[in-house]
Parts: structure tokens; C-alpha cells; sequence
């Protein structure tokens, strides 16, 4: 056991730290731990990390319900990077799937925990995995969270997450923005889930301003 001052912290005063679930062994998801947080989540015995984009403590499932109760802490040889086995009350990722890690960059690809090939995974995944969340509810899920509140709920996080894209598309930052559209993107596909609307419909839609403009020599729509 060691003492948490020997650990290492980079120039920005942050820790990376790899999450795996206990039951399936599978790596979760990635973030990363300021001194503050990992105190944080050492007390509450909860996952609590440093957002990078938004520059402040994310306690995990603070507003999702998806919290992650940790079963143990280690870090590695040169004590800069940490591997914390949790035990999570649903998803890890925002996209509602229950590992960030799904896209495959090579060797033999296998399977996601949704079931799924890596390669497999788009926005027709994602609002077909935030659908099943709104037939066959989830424990511990937020997605499932958002449909019991109502469409008040999930109309009041589109607006927040939208002003989250405006901020960061203002100040120029490309990570922060990409980060804050998946966010969005998510929310929208929880929005259509909602109100019966499917990605085809929207298709369909641009599909017809696509033709429309056509028609008119590119004056209407595009």
C-alpha cells in the first residue's frame, strides 16, 4: 500500500486512470484524477475525476445515476497512471453503451458488449441502443433515467447541452467542442427516441431539400 503523494502527476497536476469493471473485466472507459478528485473518490468510495474539457470535478453519476463504487485502486511500476476496478451501476460511456472502448483500430475484431462488431457502431446504433433503453428499462442507466422523466427532462438537457456546443465552439477549443457534440448528438437521438421520430426520418427530410435544391438550381434549401 502506498501513500497517494507518491504518486506521480503530470505538469498539469493529473493522473491517467483506466476503469474496469469487476464482474466482466472489461475496460470501461479512460479519464483522469487531479489529487482533489482521487481524495474525493478515496472518502466516498465512489468514482469522482477531473473533466478537462469543462475544467472542473465530474463525480461520475452525479446526474446520470451511473455511479462507479470502487473496489480497489493500484498504479504501476512508475506510479504514474492508475487501473481502478469498479463496480458500475450502468453505463460507462455517454453514448449509452456500457464501455467507451468499441471502435476498432486492428487486429481481430470481436465483439461489443452491445453485442455488436466495432465496426458496426453509428448514429443508427446509438438510437438503436437508446430505444431498447426506452422498451426494456435499465437499472442504473441514465438513458432510461431521461424517458421516466419526460419529455420536460430530456427537452431541459438538449437546451443545456447545446449551450455547451455554443461555448465551446466560441472559444475555439476543437476537443472541447467534439466532446460537447457527442454529448449533444446523444441527446438528440434520446429526443427523437422520445417523440417516435427515426434517423431515416430526418434522412428523408434532408434527402427532399437535397432534390428541392436540385430542382431550383441551388437557390431553395442547401
Amino acid at each position: 500500500m502506498i501513500d497517494v503523494n507518491e504518486l506521480k502527476f503530470d505538469e498539469s497536476g493529473l493522473i491517467p486512470a483506466i476503469l474496469v469493471d469487476v464482474d466482466t473485466g472489461e475496460v470501461l472507459t479512460h479519464a483522469y484524477m487531479n489529487i482533489e478528485s482521487l481524495e474525493i473518490s478515496l472518502n466516498e468510495g465512489r468514482t469522482c475525476f477531473w473533466s478537462r474539457s469543462r475544467n472542473e470535478l465530474w463525480r461520475k453519476g452525479e446526474t446520470s445515476g451511473n455511479v462507479q463504487e470502487i473496489v480497489s485502486i493500484r498504479t504501476d511500476c512508475d506510479k504514474d497512471a492508475l487501473v481502478i476496478v469498479v463496480k458500475a451501476s450502468g453505463p460507462a460511456c455517454h453514448t449509452g453503451a456500457d464501455s467507451c472502448f468499441f471502435e476498432h483500430v486492428h487486429g481481430e475484431h470481436g465483439e461489443k458488449t452491445s453485442g455488436r462488431s466495432c465496426q458496426e457502431f453509428s448514429l443508427q446504433t446509438l438510437y438503436d441502443i437508446v430505444s431498447d433503453r426506452k422498451v426494456n428499462k435499465k437499472r442504473g442507466s441514465y438513458t432510461t433515467y431521461l424517458f421516466e422523466k419526460g419529455i420536460d427532462k430530456i427537452l431541459k438537457k438538449f437546451g443545456e447541452e447545446s449551450a455547451e456546443v455554443l461555448i465551446a465552439g466560441k472559444a475555439g477549443d476543437n476537443t472541447a467542442t467534439i466532446y460537447e457534440l457527442a454529448d449533444l448528438t446523444y441527446h438528440i437521438m434520446v429526443l427523437m427516441a422520445e417523440l417516435g421520430i427515426t434517423p431515416d426520418d430526418v434522412l428523408d427530410e434532408l434527402i427532399s431539400r437535397h432534390n428541392e435544391d436540385a430542382e431550383h438550381g441551388g437557390e431553395k434549401a442547401y
